[in-house]
């Protein structure tokens, strides 16, 4: 490993997020064109008001800043405490491939038969990684 490995995964969590905007920029256009919603009404970002079709993707950009924020603080501890092993760089990896078939799920159909197991495995791979700082700590 070069030493950098840990970082991958925050670089592409760091992408969906990008993705994520362009998105939702792409669909309320669309939503304005069609004379669906006023531009003035996505001024005070009341959701009450705002489209499904991009309702859901602006509540998917608000998902990564949730769970996410604890995937982002582990792996700089991790890389700081020097835990950050090839286990850790996979559970990493685990989590934001989850995070992405998430969104995507989010974005599209929305339905939680897909998303809760996809939220669910993320969130056993981030509890490993932070069980594997705990004991690398620990006995270190």
């Amino acid at each position: 490993m070069t030493g950098y490995e840990m970082f991958w995964p925050m670089v592409a969590h760091a992408v969906l997020v990008f993705i994520l905007y362009a998105l939702l920029a792409w669909r309320r256009r669309g939503l304005v064109k069609a004379g669906r919603i006023q531009p003035a009404q996505f001024r005070e970002n009341h959701a009450a008001n705002e489209p499904a079709e991009s309702l859901v993707v602006r509540n998917s950009i608000a998902n990564q800043f949730e769970l996410p924020m604890l995937f982002h603080a582990c792996c700089i501890v991790l890389y700081v405490a020097q835990a950050d092993n090839l286990a850790a760089v996979i559970l990493a990896w685990i989590f934001v491939a989850t995070r992405y078939a998430h969104a995507f799920v989010h974005v599209t159909s929305n339905d939680l038969r897909y998303r809760s197991p996809l939220f669910a495995l993320g969130f056993v791979a981030l509890a490993g990684m932070w069980v594997w700082l705990g004991i690398w700590l620990a006995f270190s």
